[in-house]
């Protein structure tokens, strides 16, 4: 894995997220299986108590999700954005982005933005 996704697993982990680290050779093949659809596609794909995270997600909007449990299969942050977690760059300001939802169906929908 990649030393950014190093980092996010450590952001979940100083947020209360048991988390274990898996690095695969086909990645693909795990995001077709767990449904994300290939724009929304990011460096990692985790599963949190049913849910597709994938790419760098934060923590409290995760919480959000197992909280309010919407009827997805999860939420993206589509690419790396400077700035989401495990993406700070010292001096930079961080870019604006948003969390999205999606479903089986491929229909997606905005969570939160940053």
């Amino acid at each position: 894995s990649c030393g950014c996704c190093a980092l996010w697993v450590t952001h979940l982990k100083d947020n209360g997220f048991p988390t274990k680290a898996e690095d695969v050779a086909d990645l693909a093949s795990v995001k077709q299986k767990h449904g994300v659809p290939e724009s929304l596609q990011s460096c990692h794909t985790a599963v949190v108590d049913g849910f597709v995270v994938e790419g760098h997600v934060p923590a409290d909007v995760i919480d959000r999700l197992l909280a309010e449990r919407p009827q997805v299969v999860g939420i993206a942050v589509p690419g790396m954005p400077i700035g989401s977690p495990g993406m700070e760059v010292a001096g930079r300001p961080a870019d604006r982005y948003q969390i999205l939802t999606f479903d089986r169906g491929g229909r997606t929908g905005v969570f939160a933005t940053r």
